[in-house]
């Protein structure tokens, strides 16, 4: 008797179960425990910062003060300023800097492409200044030019005094927020340093008077082999700033960047970056859409044409922490109300809406295409021509 008891209540909670859905709310993800004084942990596609420890707090950043130097040499090469296959000289100076380095002789010429490969992958401070003396003539004028665009930037609390982050100077500083805005500036705007950075070994060709001299450039970035999907970026270390890095990883559409500033050693360093990673990929869910395919053309009066062509001004990206069911997003178009020419080839002509459970959370503009020229007295005549002749409707309703 007591059996079948037990077996009734047992199917009437199967069958209440079945017609009362339970809504399960998942566990929020609790944040990782870092040991270093300093973190940020962001999102670099839409700027989101998804943790932070002490972000604004002054630090030495070491060798991860070459990610300005890169995304300077990146700006050099964007603007035709240099190119990756010419050639840079080390001077005597250049040889002479200490610490990591991948023992350039005064004299000796390396193209470009090569240089960025000895200071991304071996963090090499010779081939910094190298690069820093060929784009702007000397190291202190090349650093003048690193502080102008950290002002740019918004890097409020960072003050470089070298090229490489050799210096132990207490007015060398910067801060893991403002590590995370110049590294994203750096993967977000020149994505291909990240094809750089993921590099684990390669061989270089010293050649001088003495002749050729092959050399090992080996990743200082362990994650690159140890953490799923890391592709960069820059690590750092020296007595006063302790160790440090900022690692880039990447899973599928999702990219993630990681800074750690003042870790006690190099395991600390990697594991707190891991542990920082591992936290984002599983919080985040990110929406893309590309926009690959242009709007329909858009009507337009009082111009030569009825209508006219545009375009999308970019993707669109909305990034969720709080496990939203992203499938649900709604694409609405909105064109602007008559419209009238002329038109110039850019202008913004609508935009499309992003919408989650009916609120509006993102917007990308919608440009013309091509320029629409105002109708003119010959323009009509012409076009009550063709539909007389053809019907055709040439010009735009008046």
């Amino acid at each position: 008797m007591k059996k079948r008891i037990i077996t009734w209540v047992l199917l009437l909670m199967l069958i209440t179960a079945e017609l009362c859905p339970v809504k399960i709310q998942c566990a929020v993800q609790p944040a990782p425990e870092i040991s270093a004084p300093g973190a940020v942990l962001m999102e670099p596609s839409t700027g989101t910062v998804l943790y932070e420890k002490n972000g604004e707090e002054q630090r030495s950043p070491a060798s991860i003060t070459k990610i300005m130097t890169l995304l300077l040499i990146f700006e050099a090469l964007e603007d035709g300023q240099i190119t990756l296959e010419e050639e840079a000289v080390t001077s005597a100076y250049a040889k002479s800097m200490g610490g990591s380095q991948v023992f350039l002789e005064e004299g000796e010429k390396q193209t470009v492409e090569t240089l960025i490969k000895c200071i991304v992958v071996a963090s090499g401070n010779d081939a910094s200044v190298v690069m820093a003396e060929h784009l702007a003539g000397s190291e202190e004028e090349f650093v003048k030019r690193m502080n102008e665009k950290a002002g740019e930037l918004g890097m409020l609390h960072t003050q470089f005094e070298d090229c490489c982050g050799l210096t132990d100077s207490e007015e060398h500083y910067t801060t893991a927020s403002d590590v995370a805005i110049v590294s994203r500036e750096l993967i977000t705007r020149f994505p291909r340093i990240l094809e750089y950075s993921s590099i684990w070994m390669e061989n270089i060709i010293h050649r001088t008077a003495q002749g050729e001299k092959e050399f090992c450039l080996t990743n200082t970035n362990k994650l690159i082999r140890s953490y799923e999907g890391c592709v960069g970026l820059k690590t750092g270390s020296t007595s006063v700033a302790k160790y440090c890095v900022s690692a880039v990883a990447q899973r599928g559409e999702m990219t993630l960047l990681a800074v750690v500033m003042g870790a006690p050693d190099a395991k600390v360093r990697f594991k707190d970056a891991a542990a920082l990673l591992d936290y984002g990929f599983g919080k985040c869910n990110l929406y893309l859409d590309e926009n690959r395919k242009n709007p329909d053309p858009v009507p337009i009066k009082g111009g030569v044409k009825a209508e006219v062509s545009c375009r999308y001004t970019g993707e669109f990206r909305y990034l969720d922490t709080e496990g939203k069911n992203l499938s649900q997003i709604e694409k609405k178009i909105v064109y602007m109300k008559n419209l009238q020419a002329p038109v110039k080839k850019g202008d913004i002509v609508g935009e499309a809406q992003y919408l989650l459970d009916g609120k509006v959370i993102g917007k990308t503009d919608i440009v013309a295409a091509k320029s629409v020229k105002k109708a003119g007295l010959w323009d009509y005549i012409k076009h009550i021509r063709k539909r007389m002749i053809k019907g055709d409707d040439y010009l735009a309703d008046r």
